[in-house]
């Protein structure tokens, strides 16, 4: 029992956690204690969760490298996240010696999937290409397609890694700039949120219909679509179809994706030629 009165007398002030000079918490040692067959030990489940707490306040997702528009490179940026092995460590000594009383978050970088390095390599060759043209000045239908071809543009996908078009664009939604404009419901034109999107998954469709690109999941418009030939457009709707493909290549392909001045094109590129 002396060990464990020594343990309380040495640690009874909290354990303060400051990242650039800032207070992220206060952990208090008897939050964390268990006691067994009269030794003190440490509540690791009640310590994963205060890491978790920890993690959430400073983590920073890292950025991939991308192409600009005029197809240079934009190095790429790492973020960060808690370096759980250190801060347990660092936590031991806290809970049984009472040192430290203050200490900096330790942290480490989290390195993003697409560094320049590959990136270089994967715009080399293109291997798939389609372009269709919209109204440019129906506004809101535009600005639709402009967002959606801004999120697919650059995201690169890995061999036997599959492309969800509802999954990498996200819920379409006001706070996300989407407009209303006319969408096909059961062979009849309403409008919606993001309407026109789906002339960016048919593009994408007609981009990627190449030898090992296997498509997974497609549905066709109730009626024709004036954008792409019968048959070969891909609906898509949040609460509804999806458009997917699974990339069956032994090498990364990269989905270059732009909507300028009524031309929506999609270039899909490769580190070898298909």
């Amino acid at each position: 029992m002396m060990t464990v009165i020594l343990s309380f007398l040495l640690a009874s002030a909290p354990l303060t956690v400051t990242d650039d000079d800032q207070v992220v918490d206060k952990i208090v040692k008897k939050d964390f204690e268990l006691f067994y067959a009269d030794r003190l030990w440490v509540n690791d489940a009640k310590l994963e969760l205060q890491m978790d707490v920890l993690n959430e306040k400073i983590y920073e997702d890292p950025i991939n490298a991308k192409l600009d528009e005029d197809g240079q490179i934009i190095k790429e940026e790492p973020g960060r996240a808690l370096d759980r092995q250190k801060f347990h460590k660092l936590f031991l000594g806290y809970f049984y010696q009472g040192t430290p009383e203050e200490t900096a978050l330790p942290k480490r970088k989290v390195y993003p999937r697409v560094d320049s390095e590959l990136l270089a390599e994967i715009r080399e060759h293109k291997i798939g290409h389609y372009t269709t043209n919209f109204k440019k000045n129906n506004e809101e239908r535009s600005r639709n397609i402009e967002l959606a071809a801004e999120a697919i543009n650059n995201h690169v996908v890995f061999p036997g890694e599959s492309f969800s078009f509802n999954d990498v664009v996200g819920k379409r939604t006001k706070e996300k700039g989407y407009k209303r404009a006319p969408v096909i419901v059961k062979g009849e034109l309403t409008e919606d949120i993001g309407g026109g999107i789906c002339q960016v998954s048919s593009t994408l469709y007609n981009a990627v219909n190449l030898k090992n690109i296997e498509i997974t999941e497609r549905y066709s418009h109730s009626r024709s679509v004036p954008y792409v030939p019968p048959g070969r457009d891909a609906t898509v709707s949040w609460y509804g179809p999806d458009f997917a493909f699974t990339n069956k290549h032994k090498r990364p392909i990269l989905i270059r994706a732009s909507a300028d001045d009524g031309n929506m094109t999609i270039e899909i590129l490769s580190s070898e030629p298909s």
